[in-house]
């Protein structure tokens, strides 16, 4: 009765318009006063709980540091440097593009911030150069969902947070399938721009490439003291983010001089209001999976489905099924956030790495942002290129049928994720 009215009073609200975190904090609140013998303080202690939690910390500034390389012209040098290195091969610089967005995504965490830094620059080189616009808007908009799947990454923060795993480990988990995912896009440009006859720039001299590569050195380096700081023991994972944004933020302001000290409050301002509105969905969603917890609804959904007998692979099949749905309708983070505490109980019971099953809801909360109505990379691209946001689905749906083959592969071949991390003998 608990579980059917929770969810219920969370899809009336949705199917309302109430905004998913007002929806997900009502329907744990009213839950607790009506069926739970905790008090309605309660509440108030757990949405204080949720502000204080060390992991989280790295979300604004992951989002700051973003905020200042999307701003600060790092984007263009990043496109410049990955024209410089594959511009030349046929579909060079749709290739470029999502070359660019797998370096950026090891800069921001966000497939927005992504598709935003990396589709404004890219997306009309592309169309001067003579490619048809629906074709590059659709690379990008795929492209961009590295931003969550190439560390670091401010979805897999909220898993590690969600279900108290490693987030480095997540992180370092994440970086085979975002090459692969990379390299399998860069592959079907280059047999469609073969197909198609699309333009290839001219080969860059080796003193342009490295021209270019200077440019770009101090983007490039971000990757270098983020990655390497938290794996060297040197700090946290909350402790780089707050490293990158410094970073990032001296970088653009006296190194590529692309902001003014003057355009600093601004850009700090636009962060915190994103930082903002996310908190408050993670603080709402940690709420209902507060209910979720106190009533034992993971562990008696984990009974029901080890009663069902369901083998790991068919679990997954429906993991899969459930997430894509979600993703088609909510935020990331919110979904994460209602549905880990419940998978993650069956999942270990069965026998399934968590760090494998949070790379299965990364890669599915990817398909989310590209899948209408409410896939947010589809807003982005749409607003990047002026196209409307029919036909930036129709450039983007061939593209997601990769995807879903790609998330096949990542689903039952536990070792693209978790071949890194065990062999660097994380624990």
């Amino acid at each position: 009765m608990t579980i059917l009215f929770l969810f219920l009073a969370l899809f009336v609200l949705m199917f309302i318009g109430v905004p998913i975190a007002v929806s997900l904090g009502l329907a744990g609140s009213v839950t607790i006063m009506l069926f739970s013998p905790d008090s309605v303080r309660s509440l108030a202690i757990k949405l204080f709980e949720t502000s204080e939690h060390y992991t989280l910390l790295a979300i604004p500034f992951f989002l700051l540091a973003g905020a200042f390389m999307t701003t600060g012209g790092v984007a263009r040098r990043l496109i410049d440097f990955a024209n410089a290195c594959v511009g030349h091969i046929r579909g060079g610089l749709a290739i470029g593009a999502v070359f660019a967005c797998m370096l950026f995504a090891a800069l921001s965490g966000s497939s927005p911030a992504t598709v935003a830094a990396v589709g404004s620059i890219a997306i009309a080189g592309m169309v001067r150069s003579g490619y048809p616009q629906a074709f590059g808007a659709g690379i990008v908009c795929n492209a961009g969902t590295l931003g969550i799947l190439i560390p670091p990454s401010v979805v897999m923060v909220v898993y590690a947070a969600a279900t108290e795993t490693s987030v480095g480990k997540l992180f370092m988990a994440g970086v085979v399938p975002g090459i692969l995912l990379g390299v399998v896009l860069m592959t079907a440009i280059y047999i469609i721009a073969v197909k198609k006859n699309l333009p290839a720039l001219p080969r860059a001299s080796v003193r342009e490439w490295l021209s270019a590569a200077r440019k770009a050195i101090w983007g490039l380096l971000l990757m270098v003291i983020i990655l390497g700081g938290i794996y060297s023991g040197m700090f946290t994972p909350t402790e780089a983010a707050a490293v990158a944004a410094v970073y990032s933020g001296f970088v653009a302001l006296f190194v590529y001089k692309d902001m003014s000290l003057r355009e600093c409050p601004k850009v700090i301002l636009e962060s915190g209001k994103l930082s903002i509105m996310l908190m408050f969905i993670i603080a709402n969603a940690m709420l209902f999976a507060h209910v979720l917890t106190t009533e034992q609804i993971p562990q008696t959904i984990t009974s029901w489905v080890i009663d069902m007998g369901l083998s790991p692979w068919m679990f997954l099949l429906v993991v899969n099924i459930v997430l894509l749905v979600a993703g088609a309708f909510m935020e990331p983070s919110a979904i994460i956030l209602i549905l880990a505490p419940i998978l993650f109980p069956i999942a270990v019971q069965l026998g399934i790495d968590p760090i494998h099953l949070g790379i299965i809801m990364v890669v599915n909360m990817e398909i989310g942002l590209i899948t209408p109505p409410v896939g947010l990379n589809l807003f982005v691209t749409s607003a990047v290129t002026g196209m409307p946001v029919s036909a930036v689905i129709r450039a983007a749906m061939p593209w997601l049928m990769m995807l879903i083959g790609f998330l096949v592969i990542i689903t039952y071949i536990p070792a693209v994720s978790l071949a890194l991390p065990n062999w660097l003998g994380m624990s």
